[in-house]
């Protein structure tokens, strides 16, 4: 099993939003059974979730406290992928998710205020040892501080080479709890979000490098 944190002190980077479409996608690219954990005391991703006409990925409830011993559960029951949306702020819950995390992405808008925020998130996995990834989001197609932004960011972590252009649809899919993959019409957002996905996959599948299996990192961390 693999955990994704997707973790920000700015709000508004987007991370929910990604958070849901990288889960839905992940499914669809047949990764396996994905479940869904919102930590954001707002419970904007269970929101969603909860306005979503199927089952997938499936929701699972927690606590700060309770949240290694939950993964566990999880692990020992087949999980593939759990996916973990965190406040946006920088809290002792953010500090414990990542603790738990195989892959933390860092949702940034190409924006200084955004990428002056960033750093709080990087200091945190160092310190933890965790990998990060950047994921530019809500991007002006053509953009020069797009380019500009993944250049500053490079200097602190891999970027995803897939960038989330700002659109309509993403939002407009939120709202009763589907993604852009599950709209009609046509787009290059699903595009994008497939794109996000396989690099996050290359990712954590390059993580594995724990003598530990997880039940056992999980469990001296539950202990």
């Amino acid at each position: 099993m693999h955990v994704i944190a997707f973790a920000s002190q700015k709000g508004g980077s987007g991370k929910t939003t990604l958070a849901g479409h990288i889960s839905v996608e992940a499914e669809r690219a047949g990764f396996g059974s994905v479940a869904l954990i919102d930590t954001d005391p707002q419970g904007s991703l269970a929101d969603w979730w909860n306005v979503r006409e199927v089952d997938t990925p499936f929701f699972v409830k927690t606590t700060r406290e309770s949240l290694p011993d939950d993964l566990i559960s999880l692990a020992e029951a087949g999980v593939d992928l759990v996916v973990i949306d965190t406040p946006p702020a920088i809290t002792d819950t953010i500090h414990h998710v990542i603790q738990v995390a195989d892959l933390v992405v860092i949702p940034t808008r190409p924006s200084p205020h955004d990428l002056r925020a960033a750093g709080a998130t990087v200091a945190i996995c160092t310190e933890a040892g965790k990998p990060l990834v950047f994921a530019l989001n809500g991007a002006s197609p053509r953009a020069r501080i797009t380019t500009e932004a993944a250049i500053a960011l490079s200097q602190h972590g891999p970027v995803a080479p897939a960038i989330l252009h700002q659109r309509v649809d993403f939002a407009s899919s939120m709202i009763d709890g589907r993604t852009v993959m599950e709209l009609p019409g046509k787009s290059r957002s699903p595009g994008e979000v497939s794109e996000l996905w396989r690099f996050l996959q290359d990712r954590l599948e390059g993580t594995v490098t724990n003598p530990f299996t997880r039940v056992d990192r999980l469990s001296m961390l539950a202990g």
